[in-house]
């Protein structure tokens, strides 16, 4: 028994949870609906890391911002990581975009026979700028208000930065607390791969690869979108821009984007993000407790990407002719949909209302197009959030190395297992 868990403990972690999620697909499509009955160890999984997420990125933001000494420095950390965000995100509503136009996977598509699905009013911006801010950081905390929390965390940080010496207790109690926070986080992770499989197996049981048959055109967009986004936007990003090997990169980012694609939240694969950024990437923790759960709650390259397609979609089925206007206006309301939207399972697919109606499209119609959706979304949101982690990945790489708060030798051998 011993021997076998050493050898079970011995095998890469990454390696452990691809077994999981080949192995989950295979059960899943061979038990079918049974494969409900074990999705309690999935649950299980996913409780755990949320556990983890609000002290997490609460007290590793406050434990950063500390340890840069300098509260100027946060504001050129800021400018650089919203920049690289929206750029990346536009070009992930390009190649959305171009690929959709290319494809045309509406083109002949029936949905009249789908059931309307729920459109849910988009937050206005103003009023979402305005939840930022809590009025009790208590209740942001135990809400689990990403964006509240990460408010809340930068100003409690620079507090002590400008107390000083008086303070230095509570910033010794922050940077304990990261450590220990990165420890339950290993834990955690050592639960992925059973996790994983129960997930896997009731994602292929219960709705099937094969209900992605009944839109494979669209699918396909979207793998290829999601595809070229992650090797040509992020690999040449890395290689060109920041001068680093794209391989190493992907092989050091691998855990957190299998985590990614299995529970399909950006907030549940924070901690592995934190952790392979820190143990993998060689980004150090003043850059990855800041940029990170930024990047959790407004970095959705993938989603935008996604909800891109899906207007685009729409509009080819129902006969909506698109102008150059037309597709500057999907670019634009998506980017602002994609900052909007929760990183958790499916948020995206109630918020593309916002998008479709910007090219004319009516209420019942946008209602037809969501319910069609709707049955196998989840495939399809496996794959955006994988590519919305990598992105936030990729952000933090380039503003460690830009902030010089990059280690060159662990990202070199952070590789190798």
């Amino acid at each position: 028994m011993k021997e076998g868990l050493q050898k079970w403990f011995a095998v890469p972690l990454w390696k452990r949870i691809l077994l999981a999620l080949v192995l989950g697909v295979i059960v899943g499509a061979i038990w079918g609906e049974g494969a409900q009955s074990i999705r309690w160890m999935g649950d299980v999984f996913i409780r755990l890391i949320q556990m983890v997420v609000v002290p997490l990125v609460f007290i590793t933001i406050v434990s950063g911002l500390v340890a840069m000494g300098d509260p100027q420095k946060l504001g050129s950390l800021g400018i650089k990581t919203l920049a690289v965000y929206m750029l990346t995100t536009a070009m992930a509503i390009s190649i959305g975009l171009l690929i959709a136009f290319l494809v045309q996977p509406g083109e002949g598509v029936d949905i009249s026979g789908a059931t309307p699905g729920v459109v849910n009013e988009p937050m206005p911006l103003s009023e979402r700028l305005l939840s930022i801010i809590p009025t009790n950081p208590v209740a942001a905390l135990a809400d689990g208000n990403i964006l509240s929390i990460i408010f809340f965390a930068i100003l409690f940080g620079i507090g002590i930065l400008m107390v000083g010496q008086k303070a230095k207790p509570i910033a010794d109690l922050m940077d304990g607390g990261t450590h220990v926070m990165l420890k339950l986080t290993h834990w955690v992770m050592e639960v992925a791969p059973f996790g994983v499989f129960a997930l896997i197996a009731w994602v292929a049981g219960t709705q099937g690869v094969s209900a992605l048959l009944q839109v494979v055109a669209l699918a396909l967009t979207v793998l290829a979108a999601c595809v070229m986004h992650v090797c040509f936007t992020y690999g040449i990003f890395v290689k060109s821009g920041l001068k680093l090997n794209p391989l190493h990169f992907f092989r050091g980012a691998k855990n957190a984007m299998l985590v990614a694609f299995s529970t399909s939240s950006s907030s549940a694969t924070l901690p592995v993000s934190m952790s392979v950024a820190e143990s993998n990437l060689g980004i150090r923790p003043v850059v990855a407790s800041t940029v990170l759960p930024l990047g959790a709650t407004i970095n959705m390259d993938g989603t935008a990407l996604y909800v891109g397609i899906v207007s685009v979609f729409a509009a080819q089925v129902f006969g909506v002719d698109l102008s150059f206007m037309d597709y500057v206006l999907i670019a634009g309301s998506t980017t602002m949909v994609s900052v909007g939207t929760a990183a958790v399972p499916g948020a995206s697919i109630f918020l593309m209302s916002a998008v479709m109606d910007t090219i004319g499209l009516a209420p019942g119609q946008i209602a037809l197009v969501i319910g069609f959706i709707l049955p196998f979304d989840r495939p399809l949101d496996m794959l955006r959030t994988s590519v919305n982690v990598t992105g936030d990945l990729v952000v933090a790489t380039a503003v460690a190395r830009w902030e010089n708060e990059f280690d060159q030798e662990i990202f070199d051998r952070g590789h190798v297992e």
